[in-house]
C-alpha cells in the first residue's frame, strides 16, 4: 500500500472520529440541560427498561422532555395520563383462535386467513380503548412465512386488514405494521422488506394503514436508510431507533449516524414520533436514554 495514501486515510479517519466525538459531547451537554429543539416528537419503548417501574420511568421521561412512552396496553393508560404523556404506538393484543392457536404477536398474525376472525375480535376493543385515550397508532404484525410465498402473504394480510379498516377509520386510528429483520432477530418474519410493506399499503389503500419503519431492523435487512425514508416516507407513520450491530446505544459505538437520519426524517415534513428502542448496555440506563434523545434532537 502507498505510504502517503495510508497516512492520508489515517488522518481522515482520526479527524472524522474527533468530529463525531465533538458532536456527541455537544449533544450530551444539550440534553443534560433539557434544551430540546422542538423539531422532533420524542418517544421511548418501555420494554427496553423492564426493571424500572412504569411510574418512575414516566417521571424520568418528563424530566428528559419526552412526549410519549410507548408499546403499552390500555391498563397502563391511566399512568400515562397522570404524567401527561402520550402513547405514540400502542402495543398489540393477543388471543386464541377456536383451535387454541395464540395469535396477534410477531409470529402468527395477518398473513393467515384462518387468524383473521380472532384478530378482528381482539383488536376491536383495543382500538376503541386507544381512541378513547387519544392514542392514534396501534401496532400489528404480518406473522412468519412458514412456507407462504410473499405475494400470497400480501394478499392474505390485505384481506384481513381491509376488514379492520372500517373500524380504524371510524375511530381515526392508524393500524401500523412493523418492519422487522428476519436475518438476526425474527427468523422467517414476512414483513421484512420495505418494498413488501409498501406493496401491502397499496393493496389496502387506506390512510389508516401505515408502516413502522424500524431503522435498526431495516439497516440489517437492506441498508440505504436515508434514501428509503426519502422515497417511501408517505407510508411510514412511526420510526424506531436502535444501534447496529447489537441493538444497543445509538452513539459512536455503532455504524448508523442518527443525526443525519433524523434530519432526513424531519425534512420529509414528518409530524409523528421517533421512538428510542435500543437496549441499554450501560448500568445507568436513563443516562443512555437521555443521550439517545439528544443525538436524535436535530
Amino acid at each position: 500500500m502507498n505510504e502517503t495514501i495510508s497516512r492520508r486515510s489515517a488522518f481522515k479517519t482520526t479527524a472524522a472520529g474527533a468530529l463525531f466525538g465533538t458532536v456527541m459531547a455537544a449533544v450530551e451537554q444539550n440534553v443534560a440541560a433539557a434544551d430540546l429543539k422542538g423539531n422532533i416528537n420524542h418517544s421511548v419503548c418501555k420494554w427496553c427498561y423492564r426493571k424500572i417501574p412504569l411510574e418512575k420511568f414516566c417521571q424520568e421521561a418528563n424530566r428528559i422532555g419526552l412526549k410519549s412512552v410507548e408499546l403499552l396496553n390500555p391498563p397502563d393508560f391511566p399512568m400515562l395520563n397522570k404524567y401527561d404523556l402520550h402513547c405514540a404506538m400502542v402495543s398489540f393484543p393477543q388471543g386464541k383462535t377456536p383451535r387454541g392457536v395464540k395469535v396477534g404477536g410477531i409470529t402468527r398474525a395477518f398473513n393467515r386467513i384462518e387468524h383473521h376472525d380472532t384478530l378482528l375480535e381482539i383488536y376491536e376493543p383495543h382500538i376503541k380503548a386507544s381512541a378513547n385515550a387519544g392514542f392514534r397508532n396501534v401496532i400489528c404484525f404480518s406473522g412468519n412465512r412458514n412456507g407462504l410465498d410473499d405475494e400470497q402473504g400480501i394478499k392474505n394480510c390485505a384481506i384481513g386488514l381491509k376488514r379492520m379498516m372500517k373500524l380504524a377509520e371510524k375511530y381515526d386510528v392508524t393500524i401500523t405494521m412493523e418492519l422487522l429483520n428476519s436475518k438476526v432477530n425474527h427468523k422467517d418474519y414476512q414483513c421484512d422488506q420495505t418494498e413488501w410493506g409498501v406493496e401491502l399499503c397499496k393493496a389496502i389503500g387506506s390512510e389508516r394503514f401505515k408502516l413502522l419503519y424500524d431503522i435498526y431492523h431495516m439497516q440489517i435487512m437492506e441498508g440505504d436508510v436515508i434514501a428509503t425514508i426519502k422515497k417511501h416516507n408517505q407510508y411510514f407513520s412511526h420510526y424506531h431507533t436502535g444501534g447496529v450491530p447489537g441493538r444497543n446505544e445509538i452513539d459512536d459505538s455503532q455504524e448508523l449516524y442518527y443525526p443525519a437520519i433524523c434530519k432526513a426524517i424531519k425534512e420529509t415534513g414528518f409530524k409523528g414520533f421517533i421512538a428510542q428502542e435500543f437496549i441499554p448496555k450501560r448500568k445507568d440506563q436513563i443516562a443512555s436514554l437521555e443521550q439517545g434523545v439528544g443525538i436524535c434532537d436535530v
